[in-house]
Parts: C-alpha cells; sequence; structure tokens
C-alpha cells in the first residue's frame, strides 16, 4: 500500500509555499544559474541576490575563504541594481511557478524605500526581504539592524512604500536578537528570516594577513548553526509572525531541527555552494522523515519543542 504523500505546504506572511525550503539570498544567484542542476519549480520559494538601487562591484578579491566548518564571505553584495534585474533577470523569473523574493539592501533609510517603491511595481515578484544588516552610512557605519530604533525605522519606511508582504533579515551580531524582533514586527514586518552571517576573520599565518582583503566576512554554514537554532527559538517565541530559520542547513535533519524549534519555513544558504541539490535533497529528505512518522502536515511538527 503507497504511503499517503503528507502536506508540505506553509504560509510566510500570507504566501503560500507549496513547501518550506527556500534558497537563501547570495546563494543562489538569480535562480537562472541553478536551472540545469535544480527544478525551480520544486521549491518552496527563491530570495534573489541582494539588489541595491545602483549596480555594486562589491569589494575586492579574495571575498570567500573556506573555514573548518562553513566559509567566511567579504562579497560586499555584488549585484546588477534594480533596474538592470527588472529587465535583464525577471523575464525568466516570471515563468516559474515558485514564488520569487527580491532581497534589498541600502546605505541610507530612502534607499531603503525607494527600492520598495520600485518593487512594488513588479507583479512577478511575491515580496521582499529586507536585509537591515547593511551599514548605516549616516550613523558612522552602525549597521542599521543592530539597534531597534533604525530597525524600526527602516522596515516603516519600506512598509509604506508597497503593499507586498515583508520578510526582514535579522542580524545576530546584536546583544538581544528578541528584541529587535518585536521592533520590526511593531514597524510592519510579516515575517522574520534569521539568522544573517556571524562576523569573523581568519589569518595566514605565513603573511600575517588577512585571507580576506575585507579583513573581516560572514561566516556561514554548518559552524552558526546551533547559533542560529537558538535564536530562531528565542524569536519563535517572542513575535507573533512566521519566523523563517537560515544558518548552516544542509540536510533534512537541520531543516526539521528548525522547523521544530519554531520556524514556518528555512532557507538553504552555503549547502548550494555544496551541494547545488541540497534543497531538493532537503524537500525529499522532509517529505520522508513525515511518511516514517505517519504525520500528514508539515504544520503539525512546527513549534513542538518539549521543554
Amino acid at each position: 500500500m503507497m504511503a499517503i504523500k503528507p502536506d508540505l505546504k506553509t504560509n510566510i506572511g500570507g504566501i503560500e509555499l507549496e513547501n518550506p525550503v527556500m534558497t537563501a539570498s547570495g546563494t543562489f544567484g538569480y535562480a537562472v544559474e541553478f536551472e540545469e542542476l535544480v527544478d525551480l519549480n520544486r521549491l518552496g520559494g527563491i530570495i534573489v541576490k541582494g539588489l541595491s538601487l545602483k549596480p555594486s562591484m562589491g569589494n575586492k578579491p579574495p571575498r570567500i575563504v573556506e573555514t573548518a566548518c562553513g566559509m567566511l564571505n567579504a562579497i560586499g553584495l555584488e549585484n546588477v541594481g534594480i533596474e538592470a534585474f527588472a529587465k535583464e533577470k525577471l523575464p525568466f523569473l516570471k515563468k516559474l511557478s515558485t514564488p520569487v523574493f527580491t532581497n534589498i539592501y541600502g546605505k541610507s533609510i530612502s534607499d531603503y524605500a525607494l527600492l520598495a517603491a520600485r518593487i512594488d511595481k513588479l507583479n512577478e515578484i511575491a515580496g521582499i526581504e529586507v536585509n537591515i544588516s547593511c551599514p548605516n552610512v549616516k550613523a558612522g557605519g552602525l549597521a542599521f539592524g543592530v539597534v531597534p530604533e533604525t530597525a524600526a525605522e527602516v522596515v516603516g519606511a519600506v512598509r509604506k512604500k508597497t503593499s507586498k508582504p515583508l520578510i526582514v533579515k535579522l542580524s545576530p551580531n546584536v546583544t538581544d536578537i528578541t528584541q529587535i524582533a518585536r521592533a520590526v514586527e511593531g514597524a510592519g514586518a510579516d515575517s522574520l528570516s534569521l539568522v544573517n552571517t556571524i562576523t569573523g576573520m581568519s589569518i595566514d599565518i605565513e603573511t600575517r594577513r588577512s585571507r580576506l582583503a575585507n579583513i573581516t566576512g560572514g561566516l556561514s554554514g554548518p559552524a552558526i548553526k546551533p547559533v542560529a537554532l537558538r535564536m530562531v527559538w528565542q524569536v519563535a517565541q517572542s513575535v507573533k509572525i512566521p519566523v523563517i530559520g537560515v544558518g548552516g542547513i544542509v540536510c533534512a535533519e537541520d531543516a526539521l531541527e528548525f522547523l521544530i524549534a519554531g520556524a514556518a519555513a528555512i532557507q538553504v544558504g552555503t549547502a548550494n555552494f555544496v551541494n547545488p541539490h541540497a534543497t531538493i535533497d532537503i524537500i525529499e529528505g522532509i517529505e520522508e522523515f513525515l511518511i516514517k512518522k505517519k504525520i500528514s502536515s508539515i504544520r503539525d511538527i512546527i513549534g513542538t519543542l518539549e521543554i
């Protein structure tokens, strides 16, 4: 007798996803790069590379360094800019049945607002993920997302310019992530994704120089999973909006941990570099787990951590 397929559908800020597996911004390009490797229509959601108002070349190389349990990157948010994205990348993306989200960043609050207004006109885009881990040039380079007030100010400005669902991506480089989560929820966020990368560095002992031209970079991969999982659990208990877990997810078991901790969906990032098929493997692994446990819906395991 064939096992009944479990229901993998989940909801993020009013958008129904066929399954809880999304791609993390900056690790999946503009999706077309993975077209021959992954059935893009099987994914729960696709989040494209972070977009800015103008094209950006990013930082000087070297910009990526492998670490013992992941990698450090200092790409510097290289991207084609919103206008080139709309003209050159969107025609491919709009052919997909999978919801596509844009990730945006700016150097000022007005940058975020202008980007949101532009994207609001793109009917093919399901929602916006707001990266608040970027440096605020008017505040001496302090990241928008490390202070509740500025985090809320950015989200409030974006909220005024679009009716699309907003996912706000939180930085782990803070004292209390629940304060930031509640602040952006109050400012109009429909969902939260966490965590972004953790600041780190690597030194070449022969040259006594940083292995990154930027000196420091963002640590991602399995090394940060325990930290990300803890923060997702904390935030899921602190807000009423859906939480998306990000950080070191490379297999179905990792994804299930985040779902049990309270995440309504997850994003796969660094794993895409190691195994381009990781997202599909995780979807299939989650389904196999639910069948094995005779669980009919993914929603029946979300937030079921027993204390």
